[in-house]
């Protein structure tokens, strides 16, 4: 069995290796955190939200590598795309384990929330399909399921959907991190809209409008996702808080961060750009591996 630190021919990248190590790192500090009583009133419940939220973010991270790789010009960056993946569904199987420890253990209990509390239901159905998606991260899989193999790993599309949806309904009123995670989605669903074609043009002018276009549409797409969540699914007046999105004068609203995190992508990849080819990062062509959970 090939170590996931290393590459085909068994040979140690330290690249994988940190990025193994970073993953672990939020489990081991709630784990820490747990035992140390450093969690509050309800600590099981601020694990379980803990556990939740970096499943969300490391499935994002994960269907961003395509995206990141392509305007870095790294190709190196698609080897930790399947360690990425599998580490979300880890974290997702924490999540329901954490939850299922706070209702003691009663199994009854937690099939009957998850087949009556809607939010509950389709968190579960995400993590049914990320357990799927983890065990068919190997190239046996690959091979066994052919041309079906891309058919099951373009679901992390709408499970990524699915799974901000349950974010927003168990984050209730405080939305921003929701808000900021959807628009970062967002952005990565524009990106993939785009003919591939577009995708690969190198031209510093095309390249600048390519990504400033997807800054300004992903950052006014997450402000309307906002105003719609507190229009329809809370008291509060949405327009209030539209009109904080049109200004930073009480400072930067989720949108607001989104197009910040989009334009910096932006100024990276033209800068990217401008350097020689000879100093872009293309690993070894027997080092590339087909890589799930989102494939390029």
């Amino acid at each position: 069995m090939k170590l996931p630190w290393r590459d085909r021919r068994g040979k140690f990248l330290p690249f994988k290796a940190v990025v193994l190590l970073s993953l672990l790192v939020p489990g081991v500090l709630y784990a820490f955190w747990l035992r140390t009583d450093a969690l509050g009133g309800r600590p099981v419940m601020e694990a379980i939200h803990g556990a939740g939220l970096w499943a969300i973010r490391l499935l994002i991270l994960s269907l961003a590598i395509s995206p990141f790789a392509r305007a870095l010009d790294w190709p190196g960056l698609l080897l930790v795309r399947r360690m990425i993946g599998v580490a979300a569904a880890c974290y997702a199987v924490a999540h329901l384990s954490l939850y299922v420890v706070d209702q003691k253990f009663v199994l009854w209990t937690v099939v009957s929330e998850i087949a009556l509390r809607f939010y509950l239901t389709i968190g579960f159905v995400a993590l049914l399909v990320l357990l799927a998606l983890a065990f068919t991260s190997n190239d046996a899989s690959v091979k066994r399921l052919g041309p079906n193999w891309k058919r099951l790993h373009r679901l992390a599309y709408p499970i990524g959907a699915v799974a901000l949806l349950h974010y927003f309904i168990q984050s209730k009123a405080n939305v921003s991190e929701p808000v900021f995670v959807a628009g970062l989605f967002i952005w990565l669903m524009l990106w993939r809209t785009v003919p591939e074609a577009w995708r690969r043009r190198q031209g510093l002018a095309f390249v600048a409008g390519f990504y400033g276009s997807l800054a300004v549409l992903s950052g006014l797409a997450a402000a309307g996702v906002e105003f719609a969540w507190y229009g329809l699914e809370t008291r509060i007046n949405p327009w209030r808080v539209l009109a904080a999105d049109e200004t930073i004068a009480y400072g930067l609203r989720p949108a607001h961060w989104v197009f910040v995190v989009a334009v910096a992508i932006m100024a990276v990849t033209v800068v990217r750009r401008l350097l020689p080819r000879g100093t872009r990062r293309v690993p070894p062509a027997r080092q590339r591996q087909q890589v799930p959970i989102a494939e390029a």
